[in-house]
């Protein structure tokens, strides 16, 4: 099983030029609010209070980079959707998410985060294909596994693979994961480092050109 061996905080930004330079690959995780996402990123790095959890919608607000095993970034981004701020803020929050997955050379995968227990949700389904029109990388990771029935769960599941299948002949990586059981952790991690692997060291050699 892969691991996780450091997680470090490295800052927080309001927009793409903020962000760290891009001489690393990045892999962000993003979702609607409260869907679990700083539960999971907690988890895959083996760190308690590495990613803030709150039970206030809408919590993340800036761009999130944590260096991992000194090789890549893990990208917290702010939650889409409903979230207890103003319309301008909301609105802000759009612009910024867009720019950084649309812009952000670096970025390798996108990891969107979906509530295993909830039928499709339209915002879910509509960002998604979004990101195929963009043609952005990315895979599904179908969290709280644990708080509601298999059958649910798999109910679920199924209604959001065949309305992608709909637009697409082919589904992007999915997982069902738990933050509480650890389901999909090594998968998930694998995945990262085998992409990191395959496509890492181009990110090295652009950063380095643009530089130079």
């Amino acid at each position: 099983m892969s691991e996780i061996k450091q997680a470090e905080f490295v800052k927080s930004s309001q927009s793409i030029k903020e962000c760290p330079d891009a001489s690393k690959p990045e892999f962000a995780f993003i979702g609607r609010s409260n869907v679990g996402k700083s539960s999971l990123i907690n988890m895959l790095c083996n760190r308690n209070k590495l990613a803030k959890i709150s039970s206030t919608p809408g919590k993340t607000q800036l761009i999130n980079h944590f260096l991992i095993d000194e090789s890549w970034y893990l990208v917290d981004l702010p939650g889409y959707g409903y979230a207890k701020v103003s319309k301008s803020l909301r609105s802000t929050f759009g612009k910024m998410i867009k720019e950084y997955i649309v812009e952000r050379k670096n970025l390798i995968n996108l990891y969107v985060l979906i509530d295993s227990r909830h039928s499709i949700q339209k915002l879910d389904l509509e960002f998604m294909l979004w990101l195929g029109e963009k043609g952005i990388p990315f895979s599904i990771v179908f969290t709280k596994a644990d708080k509601s029935s298999s059958g649910t769960v798999n109910k679920n599941l199924k209604q959001y693979k065949k309305k992608l299948l709909e637009h697409w002949e082919t589904l992007p990586p999915c997982y069902l994961s738990s933050s509480v059981s650890k389901l999909s952790k090594a998968e998930i991690i694998n995945d990262i480092q085998h992409l990191n692997e395959e496509l890492g060291d181009q990110v090295k050699e652009q950063f380095l050109s643009k530089k130079n």
